[in-house]
């Protein structure tokens, strides 16, 4: 089998799957890259067994045939390799001779058919939204997904189906996000929470542009689809907790305060906080915010007040700067408002100005003040 293809373009197209690949795997076959080879067309699949992603590019070819490159070392070397059309030549053994202008490479390929096999789309339903909507949705729920495997359901984003939008959630049970789209619609109510590395991979996968994308799913499978790129992952199968009870109905309070301004106030004042709760204490009254932090064993402290609107009693609630930090990222207006009640309650986070077709609310928990 032979095949001539762009260098550029090759590379450009294998670093959007590449990270599906672990680095240290039970199947020595799963880092390898399986190139298959059709009429001028070739597909190219990487897996780690969960998930599954696939490009395809035109290239020159008059057969057709399959083979499995070990990824590391065509990636280094097309990292240093100048734009040029390369020919591979692929013998019955499976050694692999890549030519370009003036080298000679070889690489030794494994075998295609104990290449994994990929999850059948089969009884899929499927719901369509914008490239753009997709990234966004990604962006603002994937930092609040919780890093303990011994709670699974948390280690992913719950995607919530019905006939008015798409709500996607998550949560580490410190903090929640839930964000809807009412611009994507889909034909049954549904959920399923979909793993954080399938996510990380798409949102680097696809280009957050206006193009329509295709997401289709059956009890354990995702399986999306963009122009030339596909990925399919296995679902997480567990119980999403029952996040709506933790969302307080009634927070009184009102602070609506600038977001960067209060994000570099956290940044500088958490500096001298407990490295191991990153706790700053919010002390409100008036139209005075004072941010103070503290560490008590090294005899550190930093205060700062800045300006708000506060519309209730004056308050002192402390949280984790680092969560308050990250979750001020998600939200786009230049101002934000945060609902309070009393010390021990969850604050509510929302954007003072949102799209007509979007809607976010962040809920923080509260450290115990330290008195």
């Amino acid at each position: 089998m032979k095949f001539i293809v762009s260098s550029s373009v090759l590379l450009k197209q294998l670093q959007h799957i590449a990270g599906v690949i672990n680095a240290n795997t039970v199947l020595p076959i799963l880092e390898d890259f399986l190139f298959e080879v059709e009429k001028n067309k070739l597909t190219v699949v990487a897996t780690d067994l969960e998930t599954v992603m696939r490009i395809q590019l035109s290239i020159e070819a008059k057969d057709s045939g399959k083979v499995c490159i070990p990824s590391k070392i065509l990636l280094d070397s097309l990292k240093n390799i100048p734009d040029q059309p390369l020919t591979f030549n692929i013998d019955k053994s499976f050694s692999i001779e890549i030519t370009s202008d003036n080298g000679k490479y070889k690489i030794m390929g494994e075998n295609p058919d104990n290449f994994p096999k990929e999850p059948a789309s089969d009884e899929t339903t499927s719901f369509t939204m914008t490239a753009s909507a997709l990234v966004t949705a990604i962006n603002k729920t994937l930092f609040a997904t919780s890093t303990d495997d011994l709670r699974p359901a948390m280690t992913g984003v719950f995607f919530e189906l019905d006939k008015k939008g798409v709500q996607f959630v998550a949560t580490d049970a410190h903090r929640l996000v839930k964000y809807k789209r009412t611009d994507a619609k889909a034909a049954k109510n549904d959920s399923f929470i979909v793993p954080r590395k399938p996510l990380n991979l798409l949102k680097a996968a696809i280009p957050g542009n206006e193009d329509e994308i295709t997401l289709s799913y059956n009890s354990n499978h995702l399986f999306v689809k963009h122009g030339t790129t596909q990925m399919s992952c296995r679902l997480i199968d567990a119980r999403f907790p029952d996040y709506k009870v933790v969302i307080p109905v009634d927070n009184p309070y009102k602070l609506t305060v600038n977001k960067s301004d209060f994000q570099g106030a956290l940044r500088r004042v958490s500096i001298f906080s407990n490295k191991s709760t990153n706790q700053v204490a919010l002390n409100i009254s008036g139209s005075e915010l004072q941010l103070t932090g503290q560490d008590v064993d090294f005899s550190f402290e930093g205060n700062e007040r800045m300006k708000c609107q506060y519309d209730g009693e004056d308050i002192t609630i402390a949280f984790n700067a680092k969560f308050l930090i990250e979750m001020l990222n998600a939200a786009d207006s230049d101002e934000i408002k945060i609902e309070l009640s009393t010390p021990t309650k969850a604050g509510i986070i929302k954007q003072t100005e949102q799209e007509d077709n979007e809607e976010l609310l962040m809920l923080v928990m509260p450290l115990m003040l330290n008195q």
